[in-house]
């Protein structure tokens, strides 16, 4: 498993845009699980999964993003968690997976961290 946490300057929304489109255009070929919004006085929350299959582990890693701008200094906070792609009931070891996909969506949001 690999957490990254970061501040940027977009919304949440638009964290979300950036990501989908970086982790499934091209050659990334990830699928959204599911979004989750959720937003009142102009304040938001945004929750993404989205699962990549990796041949180099041959199975699935998923990636949770969650992106919220409750703080009143302008900032939105993005926790970006992968997981999932060890195989086995007892091997976690995911050769990279999590954090590869992990740090391809901090790629994508990196002219916008603060």
């Amino acid at each position: 498993m690999e957490t990254r946490d970061l501040f940027v300057s977009v919304t949440p929304s638009r964290v979300a845009d950036i990501v989908i489109e970086a982790l499934t255009v091209g050659s990334v070929s990830g699928r959204i699980v599911d979004q989750y919004t959720r937003s009142a006085d102009g304040r938001e929350v945004v929750v993404l999964i989205v699962e990549k299959y990796f041949m180099r582990t041959s199975n699935r890693a998923t990636l949770t993003l969650i992106a919220d701008n409750f703080d009143s200094d302008g900032r939105t906070k993005v926790r970006l968690t992968g997981s999932g792609g060890g195989s086995g009931a007892f091997m976690k070891f995911d050769w990279g997976a999590g954090a590869s996909f992990s740090a391809k969506a901090e790629e994508a949001l990196a002219e916008y961290r603060l």
